[in-house]
């Protein structure tokens, strides 16, 4: 019955409104199309469609020869969910209590400093510290919660000998400049080779001695690397950069302080663009575990040779060159990688105080890299609008070509989905500092899908209203069309008041 009265003009209407949205949807595809050199229709198929309907990857290998693949990609998805000790992190007492100091806000969490807990006990502790009294007194100190008690108890330590971890202590919690740090760990310095060359002769005596050994590099290591840091805060930076390279010689197997990069950080702050470039070939292997620090530094490098001159207008004239291409392509690995990064670089997003771990491609490590590196970004000319058309210009968006979370990547495992619940562990919540966690960057359907299936829907619903209501609509049609064109009116009006009535005849006529 409700197909059976539809007038005449109900289906003139309809088609006539398909037609005018197929050919908006034709002329926008093909303009599409001649500007991108692919379909619109295609892309959101694939890239949004495919997604909700719980499509996979074509090119993805069979179930029988995956095998070890997909234990790789476990064990990768696995180490990437990890929480690792952040290789620039700050002072407690010169730098994060400070900030406690001048703001009331606590700028690390209880999560984040029973980690460091849990570090200092690993690598400053061994089963042998019973036999010498000031580290028993420092392998408890290390254990204590409240900050007071771990100070005092370092003191006392010193009381009994020149214990270096004592001398750690104090440089962290308790120095409230960077120089008295320094001070505190060239003291521990002393201390620390003492007890290295001792361990050193007896390593191979028994287990005991291979783990206070153990313990003695570690801490060695520790101070060279803060003292390192503290000659880069102190404006001392080729200093820095040569007791680090002495550090990584010295002692070639301890990656995982990750020193190297402390040592990028440092050129990069000498412009020594070519030992950044002699050290990424070294540790950016497949082999390697990446960083962002890694990745977005072989980003800069390939920007700043083509960056002072890039154009987005005149790129998308006559295309790409070899090196820009090269450049938005290492951009476009460095996204992949970690995608909170670019709001911090490019300041759409406020940065906070990097926490002292971080979690791999995670909002954590976004905020550690850019505290560091944003000033490098901005004295490459040109390198930041590089960053800018690439990750979010119409032409070469990097964020289009983002995987969704488990999804393989072009160069990366799928992204974790572990990174946002440690992240909100590790960074301070939005009532302490206002930060709020990045989350994984979700992709918003274009402008023109919900234009047309706004259009669509207020159509149809005026066709549907007008045939269950004809009165009411034409009223309401009539005083839409009246309002409508009341200024036009108002204007005829005021025109035929001020010109004279034959000349506004003749224009009648006309």
């Amino acid at each position: 019955m409700f197909l059976n009265t539809l007038t005449p003009k109900f289906y003139v209407a309809l088609t006539g409104t398909s037609s005018l949205i197929s050919g908006l949807i034709l002329i926008f595809e093909w303009w599409y199309f001649r500007k991108y050199g692919t379909s619109f229709i295609e892309q959101v198929s694939v890239s949004h469609l495919r997604p909700l309907l719980g499509g996979v990857d074509s090119s993805a290998p069979t179930n029988t020869t995956t095998s070890n693949g997909e234990a790789d990609s476990s064990r990768q998805s696995v180490s990437e969910c990890k929480v690792w000790r952040n290789p620039l992190n700050l002072f407690r007492g010169a730098e994060y209590n400070r900030y406690t100091w001048v703001t009331g806000r606590e700028p690390l969490t209880y999560y984040d400093m029973n980690l460091s807990a849990q570090d200092h006990q690993t690598f400053f502790t061994c089963d042998t510290d019973h036999l010498r009294p000031a580290d028993a007194i420092m392998q408890k100190a290390w254990r204590e919660r409240n900050p007071q008690a771990r100070i005092s108890a370092a003191h006392e330590a010193l009381e009994l000998e020149d214990c270096a971890t004592a001398f750690i202590l104090l440089a962290e919690e308790e120095s409230t400049t960077i120089m008295e740090a320094e001070r505190l760990f060239k003291q521990a310095l002393k201390a620390g080779e003492s007890c290295y060359r001792r361990s050193h002769q007896l390593q191979h005596h028994s287990s005991q001695y291979e783990a206070q050994h153990r313990r003695d590099t570690n801490v060695l290591v520790y101070i060279k690397r803060r003292l390192a840091m503290c000659s880069r805060k102190l404006g001392r930076t080729r200093e820095a950069a040569k007791m680090m390279r002495d550090l990584m010689k010295e002692f070639p197997l301890l990656s995982m302080f990750n020193i190297h990069e402390n040592l990028l950080e440092s050129l990069l702050e000498l412009q020594n663009y070519a030992d950044v470039q002699a050290v990424l070939a070294k540790y950016d292997d497949i082999s390697l575990p990446k960083s962002a620090t890694i990745c977005y530094t072989a980003a800069l490098l390939k920007a700043r040779a083509v960056s002072d001159k890039f154009s987005p207008e005149a790129a998308s004239r006559r295309g790409l060159s070899t090196a820009e291409m090269n450049a938005v392509e290492a951009i476009h690995r460095a996204v992949e990688f970690n995608p909170h990064v670019p709001k911090y670089l490019l300041e759409m997003k406020s940065l906070i105080l990097p926490p002292e771990h971080i979690l791999k491609r995670g909002d954590s490590e976004a905020i550690a890299y850019a505290f560091f590196h944003l000033q490098h970004w901005k004295r490459v000319e040109g390198a930041l609008n590089l960053l800018h058309c690439t990750w979010e210009g119409s032409m070469y968006s990097s964020f289009r070509m983002i995987p969704y979370p488990l999804e393989k990547g072009h160069l990366f495992y799928p992204y974790p989905i572990c990174t946002e619940t440690a992240d909100r562990e590790l960074l301070p919540s939005v009532e302490a500092v206002f930060h709020e966690v990045s989350v994984y960057p979700k992709k918003e359907l274009p402008f023109f899908i919900l234009f047309t299936a706004g259009l669509c829907s207020f159509t149809a619903m005026l066709a549907l209203l007008t045939h269950q209501f004809p009165e009411l609509m034409g009223v309401f049609a009539k005083a839409f069309l009246s309002t409508l064109f009341a200024p036009l009116n108002f204007i005829m009006e005021k025109v035929e008041s001020l010109l004279p009535s034959s000349l506004w005849h003749q224009l009648t006529r006309i």
